[in-house]
């Protein structure tokens, strides 16, 4: 900036280009070009204007348009002349006509002669300087046609052409693509340099700008007030929000005060330079802090929520946000629900949401719960569709024989499928698989993707239990075993297996029966093997049986001593029958003697 003896030295140079003129005159004069009657041209000086001379500008009327100059009456008894370049626009156009008013210098005057030579350049810059001069001294703003960018700024047209540094630009910093746009701009700028002799002016527009934010700025505080709803343009947006200028003040707009949903970034509701409606929710005058929204411009849509979603109402919405314990459906702009993971599935197999649904998919679901109080409303997924276990139990209701599909195979069972529009798997448990007690391992009998016929044995929605067998598809071998040998039968047999304490017969397939060793013979046995071995037959006496247990207690013993029993009784019937038979006779004999 410059010092106030420097632009009054600065001033005192725009004077220069009037002494030019006066030299031009002296000269004229020493070279005779003016008549050197003193007399005449001193009558003539007391007959003209005195108001002007050589090196001032006046105000004339255009008298002609000649084909070199322009002939102005400037209120002297002769008229004056200025180069018709000087009135020629950029399209080669003459811009004056006769009896329009300008304003030039008077370059020189030869009263002998009549001749007056007149300039509007010149009268321009001299005026220009001056208007720059007074604009600095007097704090004032310029109009300037920004003409072209330049290394570091741009050039700006104010009469003459001055310098607009990129930093003086804008309030805020300025790419180069929008410093380009400037460019054919009318705008006020204010003078912050100048050098009168090296025809040097540096300008600011962001001075002006800052002054007329200040002044915005003042107003606006004098009558800014909570709950206004004003108009403002987004500056700059950060992770937390975007902040607002609603006319001379920055206001922040935080991301919680945009929606009355979840927002995740700003820049999905604004971006820079959009124009928006905000509302004034705090101000400090004291400190200028204000504090804006534009959810706040709508009704919030938590009110009244309880009447618009009753429980059991079926609602679409979309997915926006996926965790591990649930998904957050949108139902409405600004209220999401949460479908927690176990209101996902009908089944016990919780998988991750993901595995169903991602963000952005719309789905059905049923309001299970509001509390508007804390704004939280539960929504079931499963809900919106029918129940597989109700489907499963209309369709298959235990007794039902079905071709099932083996799924997988485990140690204590199969898991099959029995309807593939139905998610559900039943069981078919080990000790349903066959009525054989030494198949321990599914393994020997299936593997996965085998088909098995099984009947539906349980249904139970309520614990999700869905069981099938297939051994009930043939009777009870044990219960068969029960009807046909009763306790007292006898019954053949081949040893299975010897133990310590016994020998295991197998009666018929998938039935086995046990003889104590105690039962095995009237004689002390210290080892089976000696009186037994695996794959003999064997007759022995049912003495104990229960088909519920799946037992069946023999013996050998038992059936040994019946025998012998059963033998004595009938050599007593024999010895009896003989002896009767004996006596009769004799008596008979008896009987025919003493007839004779």
């Amino acid at each position: 900036m410059y010092s106030l003896e420097e632009t009054k030295t600065d001033h005192k140079e725009v004077k220069e280009i009037k002494e030019e003129m006066t030299e031009s005159t002296n000269a004229q004069e020493e070279s005779g070009e003016f008549d050197q009657n003193l007399e005449l041209e001193a009558l003539y000086e007391e007959t003209i204007d005195k108001r002007v001379s050589t090196g001032s500008v006046v105000t004339g009327t255009v008298v002609q348009v000649g084909t070199d100059y322009i002939m102005i009456d400037i209120g002297r008894k002769m008229e004056g002349q200025a180069p018709i370049r000087e009135f020629i626009d950029e399209n080669g156009a003459i811009t004056v006509s006769v009896g329009d008013e300008v304003e030039v210098l008077v370059e020189s005057i030869n009263n002998v002669k009549g001749f007056i030579r007149l300039s509007k350049e010149k009268a321009q810059r001299i005026k220009v300087w001056d208007d720059i001069v007074k604009a600095y001294q007097d704090n004032e703003t310029l109009d300037g046609t920004v003409i072209e960018r330049i290394k570091g700024g741009l050039t700006v047209d104010i009469g003459v052409p001055a310098f607009l540094p990129t930093s003086q630009a804008t309030l805020s910093p300025i790419s180069e693509a929008e410093l380009e746009k400037m460019v054919g701009e009318t705008i006020e700028v204010s003078i912050i340099k100048f050098n009168r002799k090296k025809n040097n002016v540096v300008v600011s527009h962001r001075e002006v700008l800052e002054r007329e934010r200040e002044e915005k700025k003042k107003k606006l505080i004098a009558t800014l007030s909570k709950g206004d709803v004003v108009e403002g343009t987004v500056k700059n947006i950060m992770a937390y929000g975007a902040f607002v200028d609603i006319g001379g003040i920055d206001g922040l707009l935080h991301i919680t005060d945009m929606s009355w949903g979840k927002l995740k970034d700003p820049k999905d509701k604004v971006s820079p330079g959009d124009v928006i409606q905000v509302k004034v929710i705090e101000f400090d005058p004291e400190t200028e802090k204000i504090s804006l929204g534009t959810k706040q411009l709508t009704p919030d849509p938590w009110e009244g929520l309880e009447y618009r979603y009753p429980i059991g109402k079926k609602v679409s919405g979309k997915v926006t946000s996926i965790t591990n314990y649930g998904a957050f459906v949108e139902i409405e702009e600004g209220v999401e629900g949460l479908v927690h993971i176990s209101e996902m599935f009908w089944t016990k197999r919780m998988r991750h949401p993901s595995t169903i649904l991602e963000e952005g998919q719309e789905v059905d679901v049923v309001v299970l719960g509001v509390d508007q109080e804390n704004r939280r409303i539960s929504l079931g997924l499963k809900q919106a569709s029918p129940n597989p276990w109700d489907l499963l139990y209309d369709y298959y209701p235990p007794g039902t024989v079905v071709d099932a599909t083996v799924k997988n195979v485990t140690d204590f069972g199969l898991f099959v499928s029995v309807d593939e529009n139905i998610d559900i798997d039943g069981l078919i448990h080990v000790s349903d698989l066959t009525w054989d007690p030494k198949v321990k391992n599914p393994r020997e009998l299936y593997k996965k993707g085998d088909v098995v016929q099984a009947k539906v044995l349980t249904v139970d929605p309520d614990n999700e239990k869905f069981s099938l067998g297939v051994k009930q598809l043939s009777p009870d071998p044990w219960t068969q075993v029960a009807n046909e040998h009763p306790v007292g039968s006898v019954i053949t047999g081949k040893i299975t297996s010897l133990t310590d304490f016994g020998a295991f017969v197998e009666i018929r397939e998938g039935v086995e029966g046990m003889i104590h060793i105690s039962e095995v013979s009237s004689n002390k046995i210290e080892n089976l093997s000696s009186v037994l071995s695996v794959g003999q037959e064997v007759e022995a006496m049912v003495l104990r049986l229960s088909p519920e247990n799946k037992k069946i207690g023999l013996s050998i013993k038992a059936l040994e001593e019946a025998h012998d029993t059963k033998v004595t009784a009938s050599h007593e019937k024999v010895s009896e029958k003989v002896g009767t038979n004996l006596g009769e006779l004799l008596k008979g004999l008896q009987d025919k003697n003493k007839s004779s």
